[in-house]
């Protein structure tokens, strides 16, 4: 029998990451790759002295719960972790780690990637092609807003908007605007061409496109409402790669389609994977399925990260990335 310690791996992993996994662990890993579910993840739970766990994974205070539980540690592969029961987490004494820095410049990235996308009307006009609906070039055809030189509002100002905002304005001559209550330094500010905001208000009234960057806590679910979405100009956009309970899909459909706001792009959502039927059925939405993180060099960077923290759990040394 392995005296080494147990890790449940709930998702594949990149063959880099599952392999040093198994050299330091007696690793349980995924080969299926299909979602343990909240009965498999209470076995894990268990039977498990840690669990390596994503963001498909609801760690609820039910599942936590599951007696007798032999896991004291949860390493998130990921940043955010509004997927865990944090308070029930701490309350029964486990560990939680999660995976910060190494997904910054891949996610901001993407967070470009869909501001032009949907600028520039890419998604619609590549369906548009695979159709064959496209009948040659013309001067008025599938006009789209220009990016360079727009304004840009931040909504939060951490790891990942800092980058998106030093893409914009060295990258594009944007202004960039941005609310957070707990804002870089001004120097640090000057030197990415922001200016601070007073309020969320504010930057929804002024921005071209408005990007989200802020956690998902009980406190910003659905963060842009029905009343959010109307202080936006018509023309303007709006791009989620934080986490989909920060907006209200219903009232983003609704804004989309009346002309509230001209277009939207988003990464993540509300019930993933299900989207909204009103989101799917309207062209002036771009949807990917979560990819802001989704480069070889970045998902195994956090699988390291995640095995990084393991180690030190169970070597009785302090996380690197503690979360509770």
């Amino acid at each position: 029998m392995s005296t080494r310690p147990r890790v449940v791996v709930t998702r594949r992993l990149p063959q880099p990451v599952e392999e040093e996994l198994s050299r330091d662990f007696d690793a349980r890993l995924n080969r299926d790759d299909q979602p343990l579910g909240p009965d498999g993840l209470k076995e894990a739970l268990q039977t498990a002295d840690a669990l390596l766990c994503t963001v498909t994974d609801r760690l609820t205070a039910e599942v936590l719960g599951a007696e007798p539980r032999r896991a004291r540690m949860l390493a998130n592969f990921g940043v955010g972790f509004n997927h865990i029961d944090v308070q029930t987490a701490k309350h029964l004494g486990l560990a939680v780690s999660n995976t910060p820095d190494v997904l910054t410049e891949a996610t901001a990235d993407l967070a470009i990637t869909l501001l032009l996308m949907v600028s520039r009307r890419t998604g619609e006009g590549e369906r548009h092609v695979r159709s064959g609906s496209w009948t040659g070039w013309r001067p008025t055809h599938m006009l789209g807003s220009q990016v360079s030189g727009k304004v840009l509002g931040l909504v939060g100002m951490g790891r990942i908007a800092r980058a998106v905002a030093r893409r914009a304005h060295h990258g594009f001559g944007m202004r960039v605007i941005f609310h957070d209550p707990y804002p870089p330094s001004p120097s640090e500010a000057a030197s990415l061409g922001a200016e601070p905001r007073a309020s969320l208000d504010h930057v929804l009234e002024e921005a071209d496109f408005v990007s989200l960057h802020c956690p998902a806590t009980p406190e910003t679910r659905h963060l842009m409402n029905r009343e959010r979405l109307g202080r936006m100009q018509r023309s303007s956009f709006l791009i989620n790669t934080a986490r989909g309970d920060v907006v209200d899909e219903a009232a983003l459909a609704e804004a989309l389609s009346e002309g509230t706001i001209a277009g939207a792009a988003l990464d993540v959502f509300e019930k993933e994977p299900q989207i909204s039927p009103q989101l799917l059925s309207l062209e002036n939405v771009v949807l990917l399925p979560h990819l802001g993180s989704a480069t070889h060099e970045t998902r195994i960077a956090m699988g390291m990260r995640a095995l990084e923290n393991l180690r030190l759990f169970f070597r009785g040394a302090p996380l690197r990335d503690p979360v509770t």
